[in-house]
């Protein structure tokens, strides 16, 4: 029959949905902690609970050797490796034993083990006899034998800390899918749940907060970040980058998993977090590159972009002939160069420059839209002879077909009279082209004497 310690143990596990046994590690780890202190040593102690009696008794491990060379012995070292190499990974319960510089050690049973400084958290310090939960990250071949690493700053340790304190987790209703910490700053944790009745990360919070707040408390006030999982990566990077608000995310390579994060101008600082961390656990959580920006940084982007695309194309004045050399001086002076800047141009823009008045600004219209409309003509000119081709063939078709030489003649006709036609469209489109820029130059001829002041002479121009 189990003794009544052990019954209040076992209730106390059901309630909580703790093993018992990690509860009655706690136990002998605790009786160890105080055996040492009240006797002032730091000899190998065990503890020991017995089920049936109640009873804990303290001991001391001796290994009995006949010479102290007998204490390196290979065959110990190999037991010691074989412990626990196989336990990498693992949360044990350990006890500070000594601080040597950097470095603190700790009994682990029944070997000694090391957390080097990179393994600590910056917001924890270690007093001598106190006892923690470490993971054991790995095992190393020294020439002194063995030697067992454990660390505090893994990101094991949180997880372990979520199943002790979340019964959703250690049941499995709610799976942990991803981890990125720094240790002494913050986590992000990613969690999911298989039972659309439970909430993860209400799950994990806990009421009022007191489950997350045990743990952020076991690692001296770490800063922890829940995030529902997603399969989508763009609904996750969204997420994963709380709490700050995402405006759009897009996919700039799925292959290389790349993704580009835009946010608010006033959401940018908060979304890099405090040098960079925020969305760099972010990333390491995604396991994506992400790149952010803001609204103003996009749009610039863009911009940039579109003005390049615009450079290209970019056709010079001179190339208008109804603008006269004294007009593109004029232009180029305020900075256009160009025929597409100068359509682009509203009227009161033109206006604006010096020298430039209302008839001008008539001329340079009509200038602009004679160029337009001269170079739609001449890609429908160089369209014509492809499009007369097909009904040069029907016509010979159906003359080889046709039985009577008074059907073909019937149906070459309208052929010849839409091509006569056409023709003398385009004379009367070159010639109206042409009569706007003799009127053009001569209103520019006008508006020069009216323009640049009454006492100057204007030179005659001879054709």
């Amino acid at each position: 029959m189990a003794s009544e310690l052990y019954n209040t143990i076992d209730a106390l596990s059901r309630e909580k949905g703790i093993d018992p046994r990690i509860v009655v590690s706690a136990v002998e780890d605790a009786i160890v902690v105080a055996t040492r202190k009240y006797y002032k040593s730091q000899e190998n102690l065990r503890a020991e609970l017995d089920k049936e009696t109640g009873k804990i008794r303290a001991f001391a491990v001796k290994t009995v050797v006949e010479n102290p060379e007998q204490v390196e012995d290979s065959n110990l070292q190999v037991t010691v490796y074989n412990e626990y190499i196989g336990r990498v990974n693992e949360i044990v319960n350990a006890t500070v034993k000594r601080i040597e510089g950097p470095d603190v050690i700790f009994d682990v049973g029944k070997a000694e083990a090391r957390m080097p400084r990179k393994e600590q958290s910056r917001l924890e310090s270690f007093a001598i006899g106190e006892r923690v939960r470490v993971v054991i990250s790995r095992v190393e071949k020294a020439s002194k034998g063995p030697q067992v690493v454990v660390s505090r700053a893994a990101p094991e340790l949180v997880q372990h800390l979520f199943q002790t304190e979340v019964p959703e987790i250690y049941d499995g209703t709610v799976v942990i899918r991803a981890i990125a910490r720094e240790a002494g700053e913050r986590t992000k944790i990613a969690v999911m749940s298989k039972d659309k009745d439970v909430d993860a990360v209400g799950a994990c919070v806990g009421m009022k907060g007191m489950r997350v707040q045990s743990i952020i408390r076991e690692l001296r006030g770490e800063k922890i970040d829940i995030i529902e999982y997603h399969e989508d990566s763009v609904t996750f990077a969204e997420k994963a980058l709380q709490p700050a608000k995402v405006s759009r995310v897009t996919v700039l390579d799925g292959q290389d998993k790349h993704l580009e994060v835009v946010v608010d101008d006033s959401q940018l600082s908060l979304a890099i977090g405090k040098k960079g961390q925020n969305v760099r656990l972010a990333a390491k959580l995604l396991g994506w590159k992400i790149d952010i920006k803001s609204e103003e940084e996009k749009r610039q982007e863009v911009e940039q972009q579109m003005s390049a695309l615009v450079s290209q194309t970019a056709t010079p004045l001179e190339s208008v002939p109804g603008l006269g050399e004294g007009l593109i001086e004029k232009l180029s002076a305020a900075g256009i160069t160009t025929v597409e800047a100068l359509a682009d141009m509203t009227p009161e823009q033109l206006e604006a420059i010096e020298g430039i008045g209302p008839k001008t600004v008539e001329k340079i219209s009509l200038a602009v839209n004679n160029y337009f409309s001269s170079l739609e003509s001449a890609e429908a000119t160089a369209a014509a002879p492809e499009a007369e081709v097909a009904p040069a063939a029907t016509v010979s078709e159906v003359t080889e077909e046709a039985p009577s030489g008074s059907e073909n003649v019937e149906s070459a006709e309208p052929a010849q009279q839409d091509v006569a036609a056409e023709e003398s469209s385009e004379v009367e489109q070159a010639e109206s082209i042409a009569a706007g820029d003799i009127a053009a130059n001569a209103e520019d001829a006008g508006e020069v004497d009216e323009e640049e002041g009454s006492g100057e002479k204007v030179p005659e121009t001879k054709e």
